[in-house]
């Protein structure tokens, strides 16, 4: 009797995971990947430091997802503490950062990459590269390999979706899964954990690629200010710090469609401080005024282009925008440039398997679902947990 089949579609994080758990249950897996290799974005987010997960306590974990309730249970289940054992499994040691965030020792995504990869051809997990899926229809895919355009359907008795959302399109994630699906099925993407764009005058060009360090930002409230760098680029800003308030920022747009990021350039300085120490310099050049209470060149410019010139000379008007500037934004660099995108596949299209309700022998994981969270080994957390959700859940179903 032979074995059942699996095809996934994706050779991601989230389907190289979904694969591990059925080569664990004796299927006959096939990874089918229209790049030259596996994971290419995996590996591009581990060229400056494999960030994979977070050590944070698991509430405060789960709170950073915009889906929470509905990852809760993945996360939980498969969380930092299990990710490190599953790494140190393959021989990859881990250690956890100043800030909580969890790297390989050695930093890279290469040496994670290669031992998985090997694991999973012992598992006997089949890989075709260079094979474009073009269409879906029910257990049947439509493949297209990319070197000599030859076209095949093949059938299997149930399909894993790990097709990426529609960021970095060159590394894989190009979202041509999207006319497949019904349009009622899934929510529009949206950029996320990308830079945002304002215009700026000539005079902002000499800071450009300059931090304005320590600074404490928001939008709407202060309730979820978030305190750290931010750079400021000759489109805009970007920085962590503006990826953590992407989400704010895109719920501010949807009711009074503008974009406005608010921000404390001296958080441990007093209002009552600023105002003293401008009062006392108030016959000194704006230059030198700021320089003496502690706002360096990189802010000194940025103030000099957001407030009004009348502004300039009046302590308390300087005071109040020193401790609350408001920067007008145009919104987000262009989508294929995000790290990460909102919207997807939504939930109430699957049942808890991550099986599509339409069409019972496919599945979804990873960034193609509709959740959303910022970076620091948040993504990649949900990107495993849901590929091994949607493994179990086709081994549930084939059973």
């Amino acid at each position: 009797m032979s074995r059942q089949s699996v095809a996934i579609v994706g050779a991601g994080p989230a389907g190289l995971m979904a694969a591990e758990v059925l080569s664990q249950h004796g299927y006959a897996v096939h990874v089918f990947e229209q790049m030259p290799s596996a994971a290419r974005k995996f590996l591009m987010a581990g060229k400056t430091g494999l960030n994979i997960s977070h050590a944070e306590p698991i509430n405060d974990f789960i709170g950073r997802y915009d889906a929470s309730d509905w990852l809760a249970p993945w996360v939980k289940k498969y969380d930092a503490t299990w990710i490190q054992t599953w790494m140190l499994d393959l021989g990859i040691s881990s250690y956890v950062g100043s800030s909580g965030r969890i790297f390989p020792v050695e930093m890279k995504a290469a040496p994670l990459l290669r031992a998985w990869l090997q694991r999973l051809q012992q598992h006997g997990v089949q890989f075709y590269y260079r094979h474009r899926c073009i269409d879906l229809s029910g257990n049947t895919l439509t493949l297209q390999t990319t070197r000599d355009e030859h076209i095949k359907d093949l059938s299997f008795d149930a399909i894993v979706l790990a097709c990426g959302a529609i960021s970095w399109q060159k590394l894989g994630s190009d979202g041509r899964w999207l006319h497949w699906l019904d349009a009622k099925q899934v929510t529009a993407f949206q950029a996320s954990n990308a830079g945002v764009v304002r215009t700026w005058s000539d005079y902002m060009h000499p800071i450009f690629g300059q931090p304005l360090k320590g600074i404490r930002a928001w939008v709407d409230t202060e309730e979820h200010a978030v305190t750290g760098d931010i750079v400021i680029t000759q489109y805009g800003l970007e920085s962590g710090v503006v990826y953590r308030l992407n989400r704010e920022l895109r719920a501010q747009a949807l009711w009074s469609n503008t974009y406005t990021l608010s921000l404390d350039l001296l958080p441990n300085v007093s209002y009552e401080q600023l105002l003293r120490g401008l009062k006392q310099h108030k016959k000194q050049s704006l230059s030198n005024r700021l320089r003496k209470i502690g706002v360096d060149a990189t802010k000194s410019t940025l103030l000099r282009e957001v407030v009004d010139r009348e502004h300039w000379h009046d302590a308390e008007k300087m005071a109040i925008h020193i401790k609350h500037l408001s920067i007008d934004l145009l919104g987000f660099r262009p989508i294929d440039e995000a790290i990460s995108c909102a919207g997807g596949v939504m939930q109430t299209a699957l049942t808890a398997d991550l099986q599509l309700k339409s069409q019972p022998t496919v599945f979804c994981c990873g960034e193609m679902l509709d959740w959303d969270a910022p970076t620091g080994g948040y993504l990649l957390t949900a990107c495993l947990a849901s590929g091994r959700i949607a493994g179990h859940g086709v081994h549930n179903f084939l059973r």
